[in-house]
């Protein structure tokens, strides 16, 4: 029996919710993804609620909400104590994320639940990895390696594979074949026939136009130019730390090269943190920045046409006149962008510009509807400071409570005093004989009670002393030849703490906390929210232009065809685009091909079954390996026995083995031999889909690449031409390009 693999989707299945998946291997549960939705709806986690408590380990894919965005509150309220792996830059600009959501949150609701130490504490528990890293569990988890490896969508963002017993078990959900200013394309096609895929159809029906990426963006920044060449502002409702980073840099280029003297604002209220983390993440991005650094030392976000703004009253005070304007968050349910949208729809001249698909039921979904609507409905909501009557009855409030806790604070010390001094007769020579009753003895006891409380608050003198005595504890320590003993623990300072001391102010990686977060997470005026519903009528344009960094479904199709896993779990995805997508895999990829539904548990595990075996010394002995690529190979015939202890060797065969039929090892594609061949001194072109060599020899590969459901078929090599000495040096160089065994 192969490795045992259940999958049980907990939300995102069937539609375009959160991602959260619970993936069972032998008995260890990973839950992969812990995401929730901009609206911060409680009902979408009770599947979570209920398995919380089984989790052994968390795996992130991407720093966005709707991949982690439920993490502080599952570790808060549903008791998920599990470690937590994701790249760097997925824990870094994750944790921005849901500082820039709690306190986009706060200023324009009494929103309670989770709060900024809520975040902090979820995020201490991150181990960091690096792309192609194999990290190996232990415990319960022994034996299973997981490793992270690009997907293309955002920075840090991670298709993970797991391995146990030499099968994989791949996660890959918004991934990115195209290659992007910032980013590489997804690694996913490097996996081959894995035994099983889970991945998302979020755009299987999803197709488009084939077209340059240089063209792509310069229509992007056409659309922008008209409208500040009008007199218009634009609005890009942009994810804090996400795919705002593209668009960033797309600006930032073509701003540069036309010369243009417009002004672009990136508005959150981690915009500044934002940048300089990606500043350091160099190294995690496309080989085109990587390479210009190494170079020129140019870091692609030191951004000069960019202005980071942190609060509303920042973009209030710049000059009138058209801008553009980057703003979170991308659903206009909360965040500067939803105030914004609200100030600037009315005006014709504006330009609302949307660069994702909106979250299902939020305020940008509504706004990309064909035709859009004409009129919405918004609630704009501030933080006032109490005054007058509410002000009194606040404070007065605030000091009954304080008063409160003072009184229970006082109780438990006393108890705890009590408690903690316990009479030791033996080692006391201040102690009263108790047959002895002189009524002086009785005297001072009287007089020291009554002025117990004078000595220290607190301190209560055991019953045995002749007078009040403050406690004296003998701390005692180890010496040796060099003198006193120390822990060189003591006076390290662990990375978890310089962590946290970093995410307490804000993330910020010179320390500095940004300003109208350090405003709101430090003000103590007492405040309310006020809030009124209006109508905004709107006028502006309204424009979707993709820019998600999503795979399209011609993409997807093919890079699954070529993956060819032995069984595919469809998750992610509205019912009719799941539906579609399971159709065509079944026809075209593997025939086995689910998609279940939220909180139904599939088996996946493989039907291949898995041994372990010991390779025993005189078997070894006369082994004799070759060199292929990274690996050493070697044909071995071989019997199967046991050890003493009962587990499988491959032991030497009693009697002689039979001849075996030559082996070759390789994958030759014909271009390359063609230049090999060239390189010899060798007349050789393609005719007909065959490679003519010389006047006389000609190799052609037949059979089928492919087979229906996945891996490598049988193909044949043919070398054809008479018995020359031409064809003998042909084929003595095509077999130097395989590997016989």
């Amino acid at each position: 029996m192969g490795t045992s693999v259940q999958v049980t989707p907990l939300c995102g299945v069937y539609n375009e919710n959160p991602l959260s998946y619970l993936i069972s291997i032998d008995g260890f549960n990973f839950l992969i993804d812990c995401g929730w939705n901009d609206v911060f709806d409680p009902s979408l986690l009770q599947p979570l609620s209920r398995v919380a408590s089984t989790i052994d380990a968390v795996l992130l894919s991407h720093p966005d909400t709707l991949h982690l965005g439920a993490l502080p509150y599952a570790m808060k309220h549903f008791g998920l104590s599990a470690p937590v792996y994701s790249t760097e830059p997925v824990f870094r600009l994750g944790l921005l994320t849901m500082y820039d959501q709690y306190l986009s949150r706060k200023q324009v609701s009494e929103f309670d639940l989770f709060t900024l130490d809520d975040i902090d504490s979820a995020f201490q528990s991150v181990t960091r990895l690096t792309y192609s890293q194999n990290y190996h569990l232990s415990g319960k988890g022994e034996g299973i390696v997981i490793a992270p490896h690009v997907a293309g969508h955002l920075l840090g963002g991670t298709v993970w594979k797991i391995t146990k017993d030499g099968e994989d078990v791949i996660y890959a959900v918004d991934f990115n074949r195209r290659k992007e200013k910032h980013l590489n394309g997804t690694v996913l096609e490097s996996f081959v026939r894995p035994a099983v895929l889970i991945t998302d159809a979020y755009n299987a029906l999803n197709n488009q136009p084939p077209k340059p990426q240089r063209e792509r963006d310069r229509d992007f920044v056409d659309i922008i130019s008209r409208t500040l060449e009008g007199g218009g502002n634009v609005l890009l409702p942009v994810d804090t730390a996400g795919r705002v980073l593209e668009l960033l840099l797309v600006l930032e280029e073509h701003w540069s090269l036309k010369s243009l003297n417009f002004p672009i604002y990136f508005l959150t209220y981690v915009s500044s943190s934002t940048i300089d983390y990606a500043k350091s993440f160099l190294e995690w991005m496309s080989d085109a920045i990587a390479k210009s650094f190494e170079t020129s030392r140019d870091n692609a976000f030191l951004l000069r046409h960019v202005t980071l703004l942190v609060s509303k009253s920042e973009l209030d005070k710049v000059p009138d006149g058209p801008k553009v304007v980057l703003a979170s968050m991308a659903s206009l349910e909360a965040g500067f962008s939803h105030d914004i949208f609200v100030e600037w729809a009315s005006d014709v001249k504006n330009l609302i510009l949307f660069t994702e698909r909106g979250q299902f039921g939020t305020l940008a979904r509504m706004l990309q509807a064909d035709p859009p609507p004409k009129a919405v409905k918004v609630t704009m909501s501030k933080r006032v400071p109490l005054t007058g009557e509410e002000l009194i009855a606040y404070e007065e409030e605030q000091n009954r409570l304080k008063k409160e806790e003072a009184l229970k604070a006082s109780l438990v010390k006393e108890e705890e005093s009590k408690t903690s001094l316990v009479p030791d007769n033996s080692s006391d020579p201040m102690v009263i004989d108790t047959h002895n009753k002189h009524s002086s003895l009785d005297g001072l006891g009287q007089h020291g009670s009554r002025f117990r409380d004078v000595l220290i608050d607190g301190f209560v003198p055991p019953s045995s002393s002749v007078a009040p005595m403050f406690p004296f504890y003998d701390n005692t320590s180890d010496w040796d030849d060099f003198g006193e003993v120390i822990n060189p623990d003591d006076y390290v300072i662990k990375d978890e703490d310089m962590d946290q001391g970093a995410m307490r102010i804000g993330g910020d990686m010179d320390g500095k906390l940004d300003e109208a977060s350090a405003s709101l997470i430090l003000d103590t005026t007492p405040s309310k929210v006020i809030s009124n519903e209006l109508t905004v009528q709107v006028k502006s344009s309204l424009i979707y232009m993709d820019y998600e960094g999503r795979s399209d479904g011609r993409s997807v199709k093919s890079i699954l065809a070529h993956v060819a896993p032995l069984k595919l779990v469809l998750v992610h995805g509205s019912a009719e685009a799941t539906e579609h997508l399971k159709q065509h895999c079944l026809k075209h990829v593997c025939p086995h091909v689910y998609a279940p539904k939220s909180e139904e548990t599939i088996d996946v595990t493989s039907d291949l079954c898995a041994y372990k075996v010991q390779l025993s010394e005189k078997l070894m002995s006369n082994v004799l390996f070759k060199k292929l690529g990274d690996y050493e190979i070697a044909w071995v015939d071989a019997e199967v026995g046991k050890t003493e202890n009962d587990m499988l060797s491959l032991l030497p065969l009693s009697t002689p083995a039979a001849p075996h039929k030559s082996v070759v090892v390789g994958d030759l594609k014909m271009a390359d031999f063609k230049q090999f061949l060239a390189s010899k001194g060798v007349k050789v072109e393609f005719a007909g889909g065959a490679l003519r060599c010389g006047e006389y020899v000609t190799l052609r590969k037949v059979g089928v690449a492919n087979q229906k459901g996945g891996g490598s078929g049988t193909q044949q090599i043919i070398i054809e031409g008479p018995l020359c000495e031409d064809y003998y040096k042909i084929r003595e160089y095509l077999y130097s390009q395989f590997y016989l065994l």
